[in-house]
């Protein structure tokens, strides 16, 4: 299978390509076909990543694949959330949004810790395909309260997971395609394109 992957993320385009390779199927990243980024105007993930789709499969005749995610932490609310990518106001700015979540975090007193990363990916054959196929993937873990570790994007460097003892940042690329909330959701998605092969 060919289809366009439907984000300019190159943090999360690193993430997908070796495991749509894995699975058989070409992913090509929008950038090729030089079409900007759908606007994200949904109230959830689940919409955001079909808005995405829709507009990647009307822009390029291909079946396209869209991921929408975020950090969930539980202290904020929520917050980050569905605007995680520019939780600072400038979209794509790491360091800021982790800045923001930190100051945040350390004006509460006590703080529970507690986060999750949560990605919805969408799969549309088509522009009007009325049955999009959806796989999702949650990791949970906990915010620090000073960045650590060099490697990932976004959030990586402040969410810890517990039973790894690491960051996110710190987690080498392999093993995080296996445990991370996206490669859960490809892994998903997969499973649901095989049992429908």
């Amino acid at each position: 299978m060919k289809l366009v992957i439907a984000t300019s993320n190159k943090g999360k385009l690193a993430e997908m390509l070796p495991i749509l390779q894995e699975a058989g199927i070409e992913g090509i990243p929008q950038s090729h076909f030089g079409f900007p980024d759908a606007e994200e105007t949904g109230c959830t993930f689940v919409e955001n990543a079909l808005l995405k789709a829709r507009h990647a499969c009307r822009q390029t005749g291909l079946p396209a694949l869209a991921d929408d995610s975020g950090i969930i932490i539980d202290a904020l609310n929520g917050a980050p959330g569905l605007i995680s990518a520019h939780y600072a106001g400038v979209h794509g700015d790491a360091a800021g949004n982790i800045a923001k979540v930190l100051a945040e975090m350390a004006m509460l007193s006590s703080p529970v810790r507690t986060a999750r990363f949560y990605c919805c990916i969408v799969l549309l054959m088509h522009a009007d395909d009325p049955q999009p196929v959806i796989a999702e993937g949650v990791w949970h873990g906990e915010i620090l309260d000073a960045p650590l570790g060099e490697n990932g994007f976004g959030y990586d460097p402040i969410f810890w997971d517990p039973q790894l003892k690491k960051s996110a940042a710190q987690v080498p690329s392999e093993l995080k395609n296996r445990i991370s909330h996206r490669g859960r959701a490809l892994a998903e998605l997969r499973a649901k394109l095989t049992a429908h092969a």
